[in-house]
């Protein structure tokens, strides 16, 4: 029996730190992020919609995407692999010369399940120093692969002073069997004037040949935006609010509030 028990003890510190490690992935439910964290949900000023891009660049589709927002006259936040940066330098410098925003979404797209607090912050600040020393600019915001925020993640973006941002609306358009038509469908559930969308320019992540399908939608998610009076543009321009004031209207003494505040806070 007392064999058991000392078990149990040192299981316990264990488990903690595992629930630790896993609570901010709670975020990546659009409810969660929506009531408590609506900077993270992605919502912008009123008039604006933010159009970004994970998983590039990649020089057999981003080229295309480049081409295409420079026709329709739009500019977006492009959420690169630090690794992609490193085999692509020159697109990355043309993306950025064209206007486009470059932001941090990994060094290579890796599952978030178990703690590496040392591999998770060398690998952020590897692709945070190539992106700045490729496009010349600082990037600002952070969005991790598969949208799951750990707590390594997140410290390791607020240490290397980058802000976590997710989405608000989604095109779904990485999945075997999505057309134009069902992006579109996905991104009505929650576009709205304030709204981050979330694409992807590149399939390296995705189902073969995926990123046509979000090519072939682009113009009319443009499209729809302008008609209703809101400008497109990048999460620069986006005008997001600061996450802790929505992360205070939790529950005082709320175990919950208290771990994110503690991620959260400058």
């Amino acid at each position: 029996m007392n064999h058991r028990r000392a078990l149990t003890t040192a299981a316990a510190p264990a488990a903690a730190a595992a629930a630790c490690h896993i609570l901010p992935a709670a975020t990546w439910l659009p409810g969660v992020r929506a009531t408590l964290f609506p900077s993270l949900d992605g919502r912008g000023s009123p008039d604006h919609v933010a159009l970004t891009f994970d998983d590039g660049p990649d020089a057999r589709s981003t080229p295309y995407f480049l081409r295409e927002l420079d026709r329709l006259d739009a500019r977006a936040t492009f959420f690169v692999q630090g690794a992609a940066v490193r085999r692509h330098p020159a697109l990355v410098r043309a993306m950025a010369a064209e206007g486009h925003e470059l932001a941090v979404h990994c060094w290579e797209h890796r599952p978030p399940w178990l703690p590496r607090p040392v591999a998770d912050r060398a690998d952020l600040s590897r692709a945070v120093r190539v992106v700045r020393e490729t496009s010349g600019t600082a990037p600002r915001w952070y969005r991790p692969p598969y949208g799951v925020l750990t707590a390594t993640r997140w410290l390791a973006a607020r240490r290397l002073g980058l802000r976590p941002v997710l989405w608000t609306a989604w095109g779904r358009d990485w999945r075997a069997g999505a057309d134009a038509a069902s992006v579109l469908v996905h991104l009505r559930e929650r576009l709205a004037g304030g709204a981050t969308v979330l694409l992807h320019d590149s399939d390296r992540n995705s189902a073969p040949g995926s990123w046509r399908v979000t090519l072939s939608a682009l113009p009319v998610l443009v499209s729809w935006c302008r008609e209703a009076g809101w400008r497109v543009g990048p999460l620069s321009e986006h005008g997001v609010a600061g996450l802790v004031p929505a992360a205070r209207r939790l529950g005082a003494g709320d175990a919950v509030r208290d771990r994110m505040r503690d991620l959260m806070d400058p």
